[in-house]
């Protein structure tokens, strides 16, 4: 408070006149108008007190005090949940006559999670080697191509730490779907090093020539995908965050199986191979019919590209049937139920209904626990997250279930079969996901700036919304007006008493709340301090004539009753104003109930109010829509790069720009697939099945490669073309079809929904596995055939490019010398 200098020192100077205790803080002496003093407990009562009670919290309808602890942002959800639970027990033994309990946490279903991951990669893993010694009866050779998948995934591990990429969602959903293409380069060049064996090399020198034949056809699959997930790993924006570890993950991994497979596969083939008596190469019944079927196929190689183009056609024409979301439905093991009640409800209205809604809970067998923060509207995802302002009308249920191995139902049938309960308890809404985990909901947002048009437009699509079967739960925020005591003050009777608005505003304030906290007085302790409320008796509130005779300080010094200078009447207002970009605006929210986001928004905008929405209202895409629709066209930028990407890499490899397309082929041929599997399994166009989908674009072009590669060669050497195919074909067809069958079965466990939050990774699995199996049959007839075309039009084309360079006369049927490939 100042600054003194007394003797040969500086001294600082605080005044100290704070109550050394409550009864001192009674005693004070208050100063009154006219010279006159009363003691403060004369004016009134003073006492050590709690603030008024506008929260609380209960467990299984038992009172509680909760708190919640929140990670920072960078530290492991799981480490520092290990962390807590050891400080709890220190807590519980220090605390004998408490009984402290973890209610809820996010923290087991992120342990679920990964040990689901893992499973359903040790069991991919496991079943990808099942399928390479299916089809080649060796255990050496199987041993050879399994160690690829350790080698592959340890030193991927090594460079996520690097780039401190950690084992979340994303990055196991990664290397979940890489699993079965680890294995692939090895089992290319292990079958390719086997076959020559059982042509009667031995194998130092049968890996020698196997790895020479086909080394650019191994480099050109894994850069194929490489190249597609490359513009995954640098999207802009809030996608680009999410999956840069994702596109890193899987093309580091892939990277590091090209090299298993390049270097250490040949050398152990070479040395550890044996060639048992009985295992030469002969065909198959199977691959008799497949390569007479070949044969007629490339004979009628026009019919062939029809009906692939037709077949690429009707997978165009039935994409619109499935329906988009943005992620499915995952279950968590627990569901927060948002309630909230009018405008004007007290705390005890709240835990009424907080306790009807706990009981309704308990009835189910599935139900652990039911933990209720009542007069917080919850902004985390826990129980003690931070309010706003403790509204004593919005409460927050957090019911916990068994886990999902112990029960039939899933979280999401057993919201379901509540949720008709819970919205029979009248004078509340309910809904469930409030703490934005678990429960998918749609909102649409009206924005306009004419009040009363968007007032009645939000209204009437809210009223129309639940209507339609789907949407029992809709609700409106700008259905909700509060009651109000308005204040109006009379302007001619205040100015001529020098009572400003502000001074009438602040009377009722400071005696009916005691003031903001930012500005009340503390009473000081050693350790902290406590504020100091003023205001009148609870009671009196409830009296509007107390409320209109609060006196009120006049430019003169004498007060007046606030009646004198404004006038009081019952009313009502807005509960909140929300604007967007400036804008007012209303959101209509509904719970999905059991049907995709894409499904539900158009459902929505095919109401009438939603074609005939006044001159002055738009809608504007917020919230889940908003997100579905950037992410999607990130997915489709990506995807489009991706192909570009994998189309330049051909055109390097192979050396030229037409034989690449014949490889591209493969690409149309699997979106059908995916699509028709998507549907019969009823799984929705999701962000996962986005990514199998990116994924099959660098897988099937690996079929083309190995069939194209060898074809090349073949001509080359002199091979007619025909032939060339039938023995590129014969050559190829096992490698192809055995990393498609391990491919599927490293897929299976997560397609079939096997492990915890499988309902997210699901849909992925299930795209790859369809296109995988519709794009290998498909591409092992129509790739020849398309080659045989392309083949035509190069010659065709070399023809015509060396008629217009050279002068003279020029047979056009003069066969065209091919140039020479680069050297594998």
């Amino acid at each position: 408070g100042g600054r003194g200098t007394i003797g040969r020192g500086e001294q600082s100077i605080r005044t100290v006149g704070s109550a050394e205790s409550v009864d001192d803080l009674r005693a004070r002496m208050i100063i009154l108008p006219g010279g006159r003093q009363a003691r403060l407990s004369d004016l009134g009562t003073v006492e050590d007190a709690t603030a008024e009670q506008r929260q609380s919290a209960r467990l299984d309808n038992e009172p509680v005090v909760a708190f919640e602890v929140l990670r920072t942002v960078g530290s492991s959800e799981v480490h520092v949940a290990d962390k807590v639970a050891q400080r709890l027990k220190t807590l519980q033994a220090a605390n004998p006559g408490v009984e402290i309990k973890r209610v809820s946490s996010t923290v087991r279903f992120v342990e679920e999670s990964y040990l689901g991951a893992i499973e359903s990669l040790l069991e991919g893993a496991a079943l990808a080697v099942l399928v390479v010694w299916l089809f080649l009866r060796d255990f050496r050779a199987t041993w050879i191509a399994a160690i690829a998948m350790p080698l592959s995934l340890i030193p991927t591990f090594f460079v996520m730490r690097w780039l401190n990429f950690a084992l979340s969602g994303v990055t196991l959903l990664a290397l979940s779907l890489v699993v079965g293409i680890l294995v692939d380069d090895a089992i290319v060049e292990i079958e390719n090093i086997v076959r020559h064996m059982r042509d009667g090399k031995k194998p130092y020198r049968a890996a020698l020539e196997a790895a020479d034949e086909i080394g650019l056809a191994v480099v050109a699959t894994t850069l194929t995908i490489v190249a597609v997930f490359v513009p995954v790993a640098v999207m802009p924006g809030i996608p680009g965050q999410f999956f840069f570890p994702f596109g890193v993950s899987v093309a580091v991994a892939v990277l590091f199986s090209l090299l298993v497979a390049r270097m250490l596969t040949p050398l152990l083939g070479a040395y550890f191979l044996k060639l048992h008596p009985g295992q030469e190469n002969r065909d198959t019944a199977l691959m008799r019919v497949y390569l007479r079927f070949l044969r007629a196929s490339i004979r009628h190689r026009w019919l062939t590209v029809f009906g692939a183009v037709a077949f690429f056609a009707a997978s165009v024409a039935i994409s619109p049937l499935s329906p988009a979301d943005l992620v499915a439905a995952r279950d968590t093991g627990r569901s927060a139920l948002g309630i909230e009640l009018p405008p004007g409800a007290t705390l005890a209205q709240t835990e009424a209904v907080a306790r009807r809604a706990t009981d309704i809970a308990k009835t189910r067998p599935e139900v652990v626990s039911v933990f209720s923060a009542i007069g917080i509207a919850s902004q985390g995802n826990g129980p003690g997250a931070a309010s706003t302002g403790g509204d004593p009308r919005n409460a927050t249920l957090y019911i916990n279930y068994l886990p999902a191995s112990e029960r039939k139902l899933t979280q999401q049938q057993i919201e379901t079969e509540l949720r008709p309960r819970f919205t029979a308890i009248p004078g509340a809404r309910f809904r469930f996901g409030a703490d934005g985990m678990g429960g998918s909901k749609v909102s649409v947002t009206l924005v306009g700036d004419n009040e009363a048009e968007l007032d009645r437009a939000t209204r009437e699509l809210e009223r129309q919304m639940r209507m339609l079967p789907f949407f029992p739960t809709a609700a409106s925020t700008a259905s909700l007006r509060r009651p109000e005591i308005q204040i109006v003050p009379l302007p001619e009777r205040a100015a001529e008493l020098g009572v400003s608005v502000a001074t009438i505003a602040a009377t009722a304030r400071i005696a009916t709340l005691g003031d903001v906290d930012q500005n009340l007085a503390k009473f000081n302790l050693p350790n902290r301090q406590i504020p100091i409320r003023v205001q009148i008796e609870p009671s009196a509130r409830a009296s509007l004539p107390t409320v209109e005779n609060l006196r009120v300080a006049t430019s003169s010094g004498v007060s007046v009753p606030l009646v004198a200078v404004a006038a009081f009447k019952l009313a009502s207002g807005p509960a909140t104003i929300n604007r967007l970009d400036r804008t007012r605006k209303a959101t209509v929210e509904a719970e999905l109930a059991g049907i995709p986001l894409g499904e539900a928004l158009k459902q929505i905008h095919a109401l009438p109010i939603m074609n005939n929405l006044p001159p002055s209202v738009r809608e504007q895409a917020t919230g889940d829509a908003e997100i579905m629709v950037e992410l999607f066209v990130s997915f489709a930028i990506a995807l489009g790069s991706g192909v570009l990407l994998v189309y330049t890499v051909m055109v390097v490899l192979f050396g030229g720009f037409l034989q690449p397309l014949t490889i591209m082929m493969a690409l149309p041929l699997s979106l059908g697939g995916a699509m028709v599997f998507l549907m019969v399994t009823g799984r929705p166009m999701s962000i996962s099945a986005v990514i199998g989908i990116m994924m099959l674009m660098g897988i099937v072009a690996k079929n083309s490669i190995l069939l194209v590669e060898y074809a090349i060669e073949a001509l080359r050497a002199g091979v007619p073309r025909t032939e060339a195919l039938i023995d590129a074909a014969h050559k190829r067809a096992r490698p192809i079809v055995m990393t498609t069958i391990a491919m599927t079965a490293g897929m299976a466990p997560i397609a079939l929904g096997l492990g915890a939050d499988a309902g997210f990774r699901a849909p992925m699995a299930i795209a790859v596995v369809g296109g995988l199996v519709t794009s290998t049959l498909l591409s092992l007839i129509v790739v020849p055939s398309v080659f045989s075309l392309m083949d035509d039009l190069q010659g065709w084309l070399g023809r015509r490019l060396s008629g217009l360079l050279t002068s003279g006369p020029h047979d056009e049927h003069a066969p065209v010398e091919r140039p020479a490939g680069p050297a594998t």
